[in-house]
């Protein structure tokens, strides 16, 4: 049996300047990714060693702090912004899949975001941009835009490389998101390290669900817990030194027909000899302009492949998504995601 391993791929040639031929084979290696996988590991992304650091100290500050103090940021479930207590939250939902027999998702979350003071002169949905609330965690900000950053750069390069690798000209999908919605989602696996898991005991850090917007530009500790839906079977994923996982999100499923299908992922708790361990991410969501509408482009659709979308804008979608996760509302548009969770086994 092959054993399920997620591509790796230097970007390196678009990072730092190469020629045309080495950024064609990386094109070549992200397409041949997307249409296999539907996930990829990148290196070369340029990110310095200390930014992680960085971002890994903020959210260790953050989370460290009693319960009761981090409620302070909560902050409404449409705003996508502040802090995400345990078992609020249920990411299936987003996914067009409900489940009685097991506990909300466990994971606690801080999300930051661009804002309608960043745009200034722009008419903004507001509340697809949200201000932010900061901690008042000694270096939060700081560090974490500082992430933010680098992070945004990359999702920035995997976008124009997304085009090249379809053969679509420069612009396609960058002209979707001229002023995005941006999310980074910072994420702690909350219930305490050392807890005992029963045989059999279904725990959920992260419900099975897709990504919203265009690409996910992911942190993650080399903790198992990560799994990927691949040929209908959950595989364990772990990011090898130094690199960044690269999720598809629905947006660019709907711009290319399928030909490329967001990651189907979920998080299950880390466990070693029966007891948890801890396992923190940070997620980055490039998730295109508020008001730009997304569907087939005419290069993916003919009559051998009739378009499975019809036009939505990223507003709308997303809108629809944050009511399945952070307000437990069914998302029923989301039929076909929830018929590639329901034919996976566990």
């Amino acid at each position: 049996m092959t054993t399920f391993q997620v591509p790796v791929v230097d970007i390196s040639p678009y990072t730092r300047g190469g020629t045309a031929e080495e950024r064609a084979a990386v094109a070549t290696a992200v397409d041949a990714a997307c249409r296999e996988v539907e996930f990829i590991q990148v290196l070369g992304h340029g990110i310095p060693p200390e930014r992680v650091t960085g971002l890994t100290e903020a959210m260790d500050a953050f989370f460290a702090l009693p319960l009761e103090t981090k409620l302070r940021w909560r902050r409404p479930a449409a705003e996508n912004r502040g802090y995400t207590p345990p078992e609020s939250e249920d990411l299936a939902l987003s996914a067009g899949v409900a489940s009685a027999a097991r506990m909300k998702d466990f994971f606690e979350a801080f999300n930051v975001g661009t804002a309608v003071s960043d745009h200034p002169g722009v008419d903004l949905l507001a509340h697809h941009y949200a201000e932010n609330t900061w901690p008042d965690v000694p270096g939060f900000r700081e560090r974490v835009n500082a992430w933010r950053a680098e992070a945004g750069r990359v999702a920035r390069t995997m976008v124009t490389i997304f085009e090249d690798a379809l053969g679509l000209a420069r612009g396609t999908i960058a002209g979707l998101a001229t002023h995005p919605i941006e999310v980074l989602r910072m994420n702690d696996y909350a219930l305490p390290e050392g807890t005992r898991v029963e045989v059999g005991e279904d725990l959920t850090g992260m419900g099975e669900h897709t990504d919203f917007g265009i690409v996910t530009v992911l942190w993650a500790d080399q903790e198992k817990g990560l799994q990927v839906l691949h040929r209908e079977r959950w595989h364990d994923v772990s990011p090898v030194d130094g690199a960044l996982l690269i999720n598809l999100g629905d947006l660019t499923t709907r711009l290319t027909n399928e030909q490329w299908l967001s990651t189907l992922h979920r998080v299950k708790p880390p466990v070693v000899g029966g007891t948890i361990r801890r396992r923190r991410s940070a997620a980055y969501f490039f998730d295109g302009d508020a008001e730009a509408v997304v569907g087939p482009l005419d290069a993916f659709v003919d009559d051998e492949h009739p378009r499975l979308y019809t036009d939505v804008t990223v507003a709308e979608h997303i809108a629809a998504k944050l009511a399945g996760s952070r307000a437990g509302v069914l998302n029923t548009a989301a039929e076909r995601e929830a018929a590639r969770v329901l034919s996976a086994g566990h």
